[in-house]
């Protein structure tokens, strides 16, 4: 116990002679007692944040006596036996292993459905004046996380969409496009990677552009050009990697498919697919005399049968 000063003292004579005038206020942290810090001894955690220590060895009344719960005999008694162990021969797991085939072009998406788009919008949550893409999906908490080839728009509730959005994903289905233009919206889809998901939500790396996807300005007029060049240099004062696009044979025709609103379907010439290995019929230069004599061939087969 701190001694006590000399101001209660002179407080409590005055009260006896007089009305009670209080103390300043700056003198009240003189006077307050301290708590001792015995109290440490006391703390305690809350009842059933732990179990107790079971004793073993104790005699047979405890339960747990003598052999101490490990039961008789055998390696389970005198120590551990490893997760899969099989008696020291070659283990389950090794001779008979996982078999099936194993696909090597499966896609990991994260699905998301138009009706639960609608509702973050309804709920302020999703602004639809500005492109959506996995990142606002993702901090929003409209999807739980993004898988390492990133978005797929499903159709589920499209007739509760009413409002006009621009969305860009990785994937979309045939119906969740109807349902998103027919609203008055647009829907994108562009190529992502594990890297590239990673350094978008850190705010590393462009969303929605890439090398690419500028193209979509004019090349040909002087101010087409200008504008793309100052689109790369503020993406390269923003951001500090660059969004990449495809590279293999599978990715590029897939975005390049006009059907599918891919963002490279801006290369694809008139009267070409997407395709990159099979020509067009009709359009090489070889296609008109490879057709000639193909029916010239047939005709005079035709005219040498004898029924």
């Amino acid at each position: 116990m701190p001694p006590r000063l000399q101001l209660l003292s002179r407080a409590s004579a005055a009260v006896t002679h007089h009305a009670y005038q209080p103390l300043a206020p700056f003198l009240y942290p003189c006077l307050q007692q301290h708590r001792s810090a015995s109290i440490l001894s006391d703390l305690s955690d809350n009842k059933g944040a732990y179990n107790k220590r079971i004793r073993v060895g104790r005699g047979p009344s405890s339960g747990y006596g003598k052999t101490s719960g490990r039961g008789h005999k055998g390696q389970k008694q005198h120590g551990k036996v490893p997760a899969g162990f099989n008696g020291g021969q070659t283990p389950d797991w090794v001779v008979n292993g996982t078999r099936g085939e194993k696909q090597h072009f499966t896609t990991e998406m994260s699905p998301v459905n138009l009706n639960k788009i609608q509702y973050w919008i309804n709920n302020d949550r999703l602004d639809p004046s500005q492109p959506i893409t996995f990142k606002e999906l993702s901090s929003s908490r409209c999807i739980h996380g993004v898988a390492r080839d990133g978005v797929k728009l499903l159709a589920r509730g499209s007739e509760e969409l009413t409002t006009p959005i621009n969305v860009i994903v990785s994937r979309a289905s045939a119906s969740a496009i109807a349902a998103v233009e027919k609203a008055g919206g647009t829907v994108t889809t562009r190529f992502y990677t594990d890297f590239a998901i990673k350094k978008i939500k850190a705010g590393l790396m462009d969303p929605i552009h890439s090398l690419q996807s500028r193209i979509a300005m004019s090349e040909d007029s002087e101010a087409g050009a200008e504008a793309a060049a100052d689109a790369l240099v503020e993406e390269r004062r923003r951001f500090k990697y660059r969004l990449p696009d495809p590279t293999s044979r599978r990715d590029l025709e897939y975005y390049r498919d006009e059907a599918r609103r891919g963002y490279l379907s801006h290369m694809v010439r008139d009267g070409h697919g997407p395709s990159l290995f099979f020509r067009t019929p009709g359009t090489g230069s070889r296609d008109g005399k490879k057709g000639a004599a193909r029916t010239k061939k047939s005709s005079g087969a035709e005219s040498n049968r004898l029924w």
